[in-house]
Parts: C-alpha cells; structure tokens; sequence
C-alpha cells in the first residue's frame, strides 16, 4: 500500500498559531467596540429637549441592571465646564433601571451635554451622549472622545487576552479529560503532561491579565492605568473582578489537580489504587472545572436577561463539553505527533466522548441561541444573528471533519480483531521451512557480512567516545539523528493513523477559527436586545449628533416586498444649520450595496414650524446617494424621515431624530 508522510508537528503548529493570531485579528479589527446587553432607552430631559427651567437632576433609563461610578454621568454646561454635582441617584423601582445625577443650583441657559459610561451587568463597558437646552439652544465648546468605550490598544489586549483564557480553559479541561477518561498511560507521557501545564499556565496568565486590563477597559482606555492600584481596588469590587478573582483561586486547586494527576496517579501501577484515584481525580476535576466554567456564566451573557436561573447552568455545560472536544482533540493531535505509540482503544474511547460532546453542545447552543437571538429576523439582521451563523457553519464543518476522523479510528479498530483472530496473512518466515521459500545462500552470506560490519561500526563508536570526547558528541548527535528518523519512519508506515492525523489535524485548524468566533460572539449585544431596543424606541430616537460634528445614523428598514430588507445609512456633514452634504447608503442585511428605484428625504423641526423640507438625492452608484447645499436654517431637533422605496409597490419610511446645532 502507498503511504504519504504526514506533515511535521512544529510546521503544523506553527501554521494553526498563525492561522489564529490572523483570524482572531481581522475579527476583533473588524469588530465594533463592544456594544453590550444594556441600552438606554430613556431620558429626563429627553435628548434635545428644550426646557423653562433648569432640572434639580438629570436621569437616565436603561434596559437593564448597570454599574454606576460617580463619574458614570456628567453633566457638561456650553464651556465644557461640570454642571453636575457627581452625586449619582438611585431611582430604581421594580423592573424599572433608572439613575440620576443632580445638577448645580442657578445654571444659565444654553445647551447642555450629558455624557454617560457605565458598565453593562453582563460585564461589557457601555456609553452615550446627548444634549439638552435650558431657556434656548446655544452654542457648546464641549468636545467628547471619540474612542468608544472598549476600543484602542486596551480593548485589543483585553480581547486577545480573553480569546487566551478560552483557549487555555479548553486545552486545561479537556487534556485533563482525555488522559482520564480515555488514555490512563497518557499520564506518564512528557508531551502530553507539557500540553495540559501549557493550558494551565496559559489561562492563569490571561486572567491576570484581564484582571489588570479590567479598569481601563470599561473607564479610561489608557494603558498606564494597568499600574494604578487603586484602580485595580475598584476593578475587585466589581462583579466581573469577583469572577476573575474567583477563577484565579480555583485555579490554584487546578494546579494541585494536574500535579496528582502527572505525579501520583501516573506513578500508579496497582489496578485498584489506579482506579480509586482516578474516581477521585474525575470528581475532584469535574468540580473545579464547572466553578471555572462559572466564572464566565456569572459575569457575562448568561447572567443577564431572560432565564438567567437555567442559562448560567446551561452556559457552563456548553463550556465543558467545548472544552471536553476541543481541548481534548488539541491533547489527541499532540499525542498522534510525538507519541506514535497511542493505543487504537484510546483513539476509539475518544471518539466516543466527543460524540458526547457535540450532543450536549448542539442541545446547549440552540436554548443560548434561542435566548439570545430571539427571532428569525435577528439571525439576519444583528451583528450577533450574523456570528452565530458564522458559528453554526463551523460547527458543521467541524463534525463533518469529526466523522472523517471516526471513519479512519474504525480503521484502526478493525484491523485488531482480524490480526489477534489469526487470519491475517503469514509470511514465508511464519510458514517455517516446508512451507516458506528455500534459503538463499548468497543472502545470507550478504546478512552476515552487514552484521559484522554493524559490529564493527560500534566498536569503532565506542573507542572513540573513550579516546576524543568531540567525536563522542558527533556521535551521539548521529545517533539521536537516526533515531528519530525510524521513528517517523515507524510513524507513517501506517496509512491509517496517518489519515486520522491530517484530518485531526484539519479538524483542530478549524476549531481554532471556531474559537476566535465565540471569543468576539460573546462580545457582541445579543440579537434579542438589539430588536427590543429598537421596538421601544432606542434606535429610532437615539443619541442626537453633539452639536457642531456630523450627523451620522443607520436605520433598518422593511418595504414587505422581495429584497425588502436592509439598512440605510445617512450622513450629513457638518451637522449643523447652514449648507450640509447629504449622503445615503443603502445596504443589504449581509452588509453588501442594494440597488433601490427610489430614495426621498424630509427634514422637519416641528418645534420652531419648520417643515417637512424635501430633499431629492441623486443615485451616484449601486446603494449611494447624494445631495449638496442641504439647508438647515435653524438649530434644534429635527426629525429625519426616509423613505426607501424597492419595488413599484413596497416602500417604507423609517425616521430618527437629531440634534442640530
């Protein structure tokens, strides 16, 4: 039978390290800043309101719990100057999440900005600003950051560094399992014993880092906050600080876990004892590992919104069984490349766990999925329906790919029984003398003279390791040289085991690319949320532009029709009364240009009797349009109202309203 050599390990990892430091990096650059379960949904004074009187507080209304600091809202007169005076209220009631700031007493008139940033309960930093006037509208010096909340080089740290912890918890668990549950003499094995302790060291060290990066992620965003302690002593009160607090500390019962595991228990050769600490190791680990697996359910997604009492639960199964399958197929991989000589019972055993693993994930992903997303439309039109597309593609890939890899273990499998049942062929050596074939005197002459010269090879070896201790070293290189060349040679004489590293292989690349998609997916606002900000409210009378900087929204919209859905998007620059440039984009929901007949625009100021202004826009190209010398000849909040029309008969109108300085 013709055999291939299979790839090298280090060229091999080196590839899939590549592969994840890419993907991981055009996902998170091509990522928004995370946006998360929170939203605010409401505000007194409305944005851009104008009052009589100046307000004793300033209140804000969001769609869930949040963390407030006193510097979580700020209230900015026309100079930039606070208004407030950083004494955050509590107006709770219910279900309803309500907090204020009071204001300064005796404010003049003029627009002023509120600038809010907190921390969503599901651990994501969140922020917004809009503005408000007493007496009348004025002009405002006030200039906000334009890095969002989570975003630069600290949000990038923080991400890489959670994309880590993932995949150290997984390597961590699932190593631990695989030697368990399915390779006992896995256990003594140096190569496996490294992969579990680099798992372990590789979440430890992630954590510290998110531990530290924890401040300036949801406040600052500056990297020099990581050495301010006392933002650190903020961070530990917090919940997501507890739960990375927790992880550390459960982590050092880990740490005693793997030691018995690659101490104690390997040393084991009493069937007995083996099997009583292995129970003990097996119920020691599992309870550790689902209080890890916790640490994420109690501080992310699954501790907020609907069912949180069965999501957690549910959150941290779904982490073990990716942890059993993907860790342990990373174990599996490594075992099949330095150590040739894994049993074909394990390889089988381990077919069997991840057949279990991928039934628990599939029933746990379709509960998260049917909590998160909520709808059909989502899956579509969120940011997180499209990921977790994205996601469910790669899953069918990745058992496509798991059944390929069950075929060659069936291989492996079969040829035990028929060689152990004794219908394997004989050879002419096994046959014996009346069987086999007749001796050839000049082959064994030649056997004869090649073993004399083998003996004679060594003893040349050993006086010159005894006289030159230089060609003793050249020597032993040679010898470990040779030696490894035998064992690759061993290696690949298997055409079946070579087949099951390569798609062991190709299916550990894919779950590589897996992983980084749940890392930025757990990030990302739920398509649940997303819907039902916008049904009260959130999307459509959001945020107004600040005064004085370009107006720039996106709108979804549904005409009924065939290719009726999709998004617009609308810019106006420079945002404030006079001459604007007007652009359009129009936009499918998988993000790619729509070609519409249609596109009509009204500007209304109904404050001031203004309005509606139309405006006409041009097609310039497929999905943009555009129209200059837009007039607005007065400041306040104009509501923009779009009208998309697709087809002869299916048209809608979508509208926001925007504060125009």
């Amino acid at each position: 039978m013709t055999t291939t050599t299979a790839p090298r390990l280090g060229t091999a990892l080196a590839r899939l390290l590549v592969l994840a430091a890419a993907l991981l990096g055009t996902l998170l650059a091509g990522a928004a800043p995370a946006s998360a379960h929170a939203a605010l949904t409401g505000s007194d004074p409305k944005d851009g309101a104008v009052v009589a009187a100046a307000p004793e507080e300033v209140g804000l209304t969001f769609s869930e719990q949040v963390a407030m600091s006193p510097d979580s809202i700020r209230v900015l007169d026309p100079s930039g100057r606070r208004a407030d005076t950083g004494e955050i209220i509590n107006m709770c009631s219910g279900a309803l999440v309500k907090y204020g700031v009071a204001l300064r007493a005796g404010l003049p008139d003029g627009t002023y900005t509120v600038a809010w940033q907190t921390v969503s309960a599901d651990s994501h930093p969140i922020a917004g600003a809009f503005t408000f006037s007493i007496g009348a509208p004025s002009a405002t010096s006030v200039s906000l950051p334009d890095q969002a909340p989570g975003g630069g080089i600290v949000g990038a740290l923080y991400g890489i560094a959670r994309y880590l912890s993932y995949a150290g918890f997984a390597v961590l668990v699932g190593g631990g399992a695989f030697v368990l549950l399915c390779w006992p003499r896995g256990a003594g094995v140096r190569p496996v014993q490294q992969t579990v302790v680099r798992g372990w060291l590789t979440l430890t060290g992630a954590t510290l880092v998110m531990l530290l990066l924890r401040g300036p992620y949801t406040g600052s965003g500056k990297l020099a906050d990581v050495f301010d302690l006392g933002v650190l002593q903020t961070v530990l009160q917090t919940k997501t600080g507890a739960a990375l607090t927790s992880r550390l500390l459960l982590l050092g019962a880990a740490a005693l876990f793997v030691a018995v595991l690659f101490g104690a228990y390997a040393r084991r050769t009493d069937p007995k004892e083996r099997k009583d600490l292995a129970f003990g190791l097996g119920l020691g680990g599992t309870v550790v590992a689902a209080g890890i697996a916790g640490t994420w359910a109690l501080a992310e997604h699954a501790s907020t919104g609907i069912q949180p009492g069965i999501a957690m639960p549910v959150d941290i199964l779904h982490l073990l069984a990716v942890a059993a399958w993907l860790g342990g197929l990373t174990t599996l991989l490594v075992a099949l490349y330095r150590t040739p000589s894994v049993e074909r019972a394990a390889v089988e055993r381990f077919s069997r766990v991840a057949f279990a693993s991928v039934t628990v994930l599939v029933a746990t992903g379709l509960y998260q999925s049917w909590r998160q997303v909520g709808s059909w439309s989502a899956l579509t039109d969120t940011r997180y329906g499209q990921l977790l597309l994205v996601k469910i593609g790669l899953m069918a890939v990745l058992v496509g790919i798991a059944w390929t890899s069950r075929r060659w273990t069936l291989r492996l499998t079969e040829r035990t029984p028929r060689a152990a049942s004794g219908t394997a062929p004989e050879t002419d050596a096994e046959k014996g003398p009346e069987k086999g074939a007749q001796a050839d005197p000049e082959a064994e002459a030649a056997e004869e003279e090649l073993e004399e010269q083998a003996l004679q090879e060594t003893l040349e070896e050993v006086i010159a390791e005894e006289t030159d201790p230089e060609r003793a070293a050249q020597l032993a290189r040679q010898r470990t040289v040779m030696a490894a060349a035998r064992r690759k040679k061993d290696r690949d004489a298997d055409p079946e085991r070579t087949g099951l590293r390569r798609s062991v292989l190709t299916e550990a690349a894919v779950a590589v690319v897996l992983l980084a998609v749940t890392t930025v997916l757990t990030s990302t606002e739920p398509g649940r949320t997303e819907e039902e900000a916008a049904r009260t409210g959130t999307t459509t009378a959001g945020p107004a532009a600040v005064p004085d900087r370009p107006v720039d929204i996106r709108l979804p919209f549904d005409t009924g029709g065939v290719d009726g859905k999709g998004v617009v998007q609308l810019t106006l620059d420079p945002g404030r009364t006079g001459a604007n440039a007007l652009h359009l984009y129009v936009e499918r929901p998988n993000g790619k240009p729509l070609d519409v007949p249609e596109l009509k625009v009204n500007l209304t100021l109904e404050e001031k009797g203004v309005g509606p202004l139309p405006v006409a826009p041009d097609r310039i190209q497929t999905g943009h349009w555009s129209a200059s010398g837009v007039q607005l000849p007065l400041p306040g909040e104009w509501r923009i109202q779009i009208t998309v029309r697709t087809s002869e008969i299916d048209q809608t109108t979508v509208e926001k309203n925007v504060r125009i300085g």
